[in-house]
This record gives C-alpha cells, structure tokens and sequence, in this order.
C-alpha cells in the first residue's frame, strides 16, 4: 500500500537517495529543502506523486506556513524522515567558528524540533505516524574537533528517545538510525567546500553510500505496524565507531 513520506533536506545525500528509492516503490512523497533549484530537478527524475516544499528548517515561521500550507489530500502524512543535517567546521573548541556552531545547533537541533512539532499534530489525529530522525556515531561519542556537532547529535539522541516516550499513548513510531562515514556531500560542507579534504577523509576504505543509507530508512517502514526499530548504528565493515577505521 503506497503510503505518503515527508523528507527533509531532500535535495542531497541521504535525503535525495531516500526519496530515489520511496518513488521507485510507488510510495508519495513530500520533499522540503532550501534549494528550489535542486527540489524542482528532483521532483522532475521521481516516477510518482511528488509535493515540494521550500524551506529553511531553521526557520521556524518558514517551517509552520510551509506545512500549514499542504492540501487537504497531502495531510494524511504516514512517515516523517528527519534527515535535514549537516557538520560545519572541524576545529577544537577553543578555535572553533561561532557562526558554525549556531547552523550545526539551528540546522540539527532546532530544525529537526520545528518540522516535528509542525507534523505531530497531524500524527496525533489518525493516531498512528513514524517519525524517523537521522542521527549520527557521533551522536553515540565525542570525538577531538567533533565537539558542537557531536553534541547536536547527542542531542538528536536525546530527544528521539523522549519522543518515543511522550508519543508512546498516541502510537506513534520513534526510529533514530545513526550512520557512520557515508561518502556524499557531507564533508565538503564540513570543510567549506574544499574538495580535497573532503575526499581525503575517505581515503583507504571503503566508506558507506548514500544509497546503503537509504535502503536501511527504508527497511524500517517495512515492518509490521506492531514493531518499531528504536535505534540503529550503522557503519560500513571498515568502521568500529567514530575513532577506529581500517585504512589501507
């Protein structure tokens, strides 16, 4: 049965191959992202009912009119991926940028709690909704210069565990699934554009896709209506934790 999936940050990485493999399952999709370029392009290649919506999540104002704004045949909303994320900056502490620190907090922390809070109402009302919020290895431990981004990760950590909490009576699924390394466009935001950092965090291995990725969200809205994943680490073989990989 085709159900219909919000995602955030649909234009890129996860968020982008996510809804790739929802269309190509027949499900509909509603996809939000701050490139209207890049939404648009999207909803073109997808072979199924696609809703686009163009947002900043960091706006909150921008984020309620936005759902607000859905018709009446869209609201019957079935899966919300909270995938909109990213890692700015990879500094110690003491040198770090603040105008980093305060998009990784807006983007990650607050962004994820405004469309929450914009989409459970919804969820409330049919009594039933899964909320699958993109969390990160550095969400499970600190690492040197992971410091703001480790924490909205733990953050996401935290607060997916609350929501499967207080969501508990109005049955709805709470999955967070944490990737590890994934080569996609990550860490050429993490290093402000510089393509050549970006690619050497990956050298000596081989690091997990977008598309592995995908296929695990996915894997989760599968199962019966009685079971919910509640947390996932996911990592490729070459990758223990966000400290040890085997590079060759």
């Amino acid at each position: 049965m085709a159900k219909t999936i919000l995602i955030t940050g649909a234009t890129s990485g996860f968020g982008k191959a996510t809804a790739e493999l929802f269309a190509e399952n027949g499900h509909r999709l509603i996809l939000t992202g701050r490139r209207n370029d890049r939404l648009t392009a999207l909803k073109e290649t997808l072979d199924t009912a696609v809703y686009a919506l163009c947002f900043d999540v960091r706006n909150k104002e921008e984020v309620q009119a936005a759902i607000s704004s859905l018709p009446k045949e869209w609201l019957n909303i079935d899966v919300l991926i909270n995938n909109a994320g990213l890692a700015s900056g990879l500094d110690k502490i003491q040198d770090g940028s603040i105008d980093d620190w305060d998009q990784m907090i807006d983007t990650n922390v607050k962004g994820l709690l405004y469309v929450s809070k914009a989409v459970i109402p919804l969820f409330q009302a049919q009594q039933k909704g899964h909320i699958i919020n993109i969390g990160s290895t550095a969400g499970k431990e600190a690492y040197e210069k992971g410091n703001v981004y480790c924490a909205t990760k733990h953050a996401v950590d935290a607060i997916s565990k609350s929501m499967r909490i207080d969501l508990l009576q109005d049955k709805i699924k709470v999955t967070q699934i944490c990737p590890g390394a994934a080569e996609t466009e990550f860490s050429e935001v993490r290093f402000h554009q510089d393509k050549a950092k970006a690619k050497a965090a990956y050298n000596g291995y081989t690091p997990m896709t977008a598309e592995d990725v995908a296929s695990v969200i996915y894997y989760t809205t599968t199962l019966p209506e009685n079971l919910c994943i509640n947390d996932l680490v996911l990592t490729s073989l070459a990758q223990a934790n966000s400290f040890y990989i085997d590079r060759n």
